[in-house]
């Protein structure tokens, strides 16, 4: 653990979903974390005992609302009314991983928009503020009527290919047209230019290859995306990027959601490795040679510290991790 924080009101809650994740911002920013149980009565409802005070706290619950998604979002739930309950001053929800955030619009008739009613739920529920890390849609933020702050994996990532020397001769690509902007952002801390993968997806989780935009002969290709589901698009862009001719093909993405396939897809790919965070644990049989995870830690602690003392968040994200941590 860093120097011991010395703000005694600013207290950190672990839930189930990513409890070491939640141990290593606690580290971060100096603290212990707060202590409670998360419990099941006989009948599989949730049960949380907060076991010391919070009143006039601030408090940051980490919980990523990944698989089992409805169990993660459930428990976030009953410990926001919990805390509500115990007159804790500010209740900020750091969510590494918003789940039901792909669902942000409608796209077809009769199509609800989950996105907005799990921001209305944590809304209603008594939260004071959001910390998000790479939202599936930038718009999602517009969702809620309380403080968002949108942190980027963007400046980690970038972090560990100029450490391995992957950036030298780099292109970046994004997967499809509606990545450019993540792709450009990670372009740009790393010097490197970018392509588009023009891809046209039939149904979800389906993808077909069109054409590759840009220049890729030679080249180390990086595949950035915000998540990594089924690999489907990700496998078939790296075999597609060999094939016009690059010299390596790396994926990176924040979120390794890593559903079904995923895992078998990666490693039959053409891929060298598959860089992403920790915003979701990794359970041991998809922890494969070719993943290397990323801790987001430093960047949620670094936040949450400023956040706490009123200091600017945008530093974090509009410079490389390293460069914006000596501010």
């Amino acid at each position: 653990m860093k120097e011991r924080y010395a703000d005694p009101k600013l207290k950190i809650f672990a839930l189930n979903s990513n409890r070491p994740l939640a141990q290593k911002i606690a580290d971060e920013v100096g603290v212990e974390l707060g202590k409670l149980s998360v419990d099941r009565f006989s009948d599989g409802e949730i049960q949380i005992n907060i076991e010391e005070s919070v009143r006039g706290d601030n408090v940051y619950v980490i919980q990523s609302t990944s698989a089992p998604v409805n169990d993660n979002l459930m428990e976030l739930m009953i410990m926001i009314d919990a805390l509500r309950r115990a007159s804790a001053n500010t209740i900020n929800v750091v969510l590494p991983y918003y789940g039901y955030a792909r669902q942000d619009r409608k796209a077809r008739s009769r199509e609800p928009i989950t996105a907005k009613l799990v921001a209305n739920m944590l809304q209603n529920s008594g939260v004071t503020r959001i910390v998000a890390l790479d939202l599936h849609a930038a718009q999602i933020q517009g969702f809620f009527d309380i403080p968002v702050d949108h942190l980027m994996g963007a400046p980690l990532l970038a972090d560990y290919f100029i450490n391995e020397g992957v950036a030298a001769n780099a292109v970046v690509v994004s997967p499809d047209h509606g990545g450019v902007t993540r792709a450009r952002a990670l372009a740009e801390f790393l010097k490197a230019p970018i392509a588009i993968i023009d891809k046209r997806r039939p149904r979800p989780n389906v993808a077909k290859i069109m054409n590759i935009i840009g220049d890729v002969k030679g080249k180390k290709c990086i595949m950035i995306d915000d998540m990594i589901d089924t690999a489907g698009t990700i496998s078939k862009g790296a075999q597609a990027l060999m094939d016009a001719g690059a010299e390596e093909v790396y994926a990176s993405a924040t979120h390794a959601v890593l559903s079904g396939p995923a895992i078998e897809r990666l490693d039959n790919s053409p891929l060298k490795q598959v860089v992403v965070t920790d915003s979701i644990q990794l359970p041991d049989e998809k922890q494969i040679d070719k993943i290397v995870q990323v801790s987001v830690a430093p960047l949620i602690g670094a936040a949450i510290k400023r956040i706490n003392e009123n200091r600017p968040v945008s530093p974090l994200f509009n410079n490389r991790f390293e460069q914006a941590n000596e501010d």
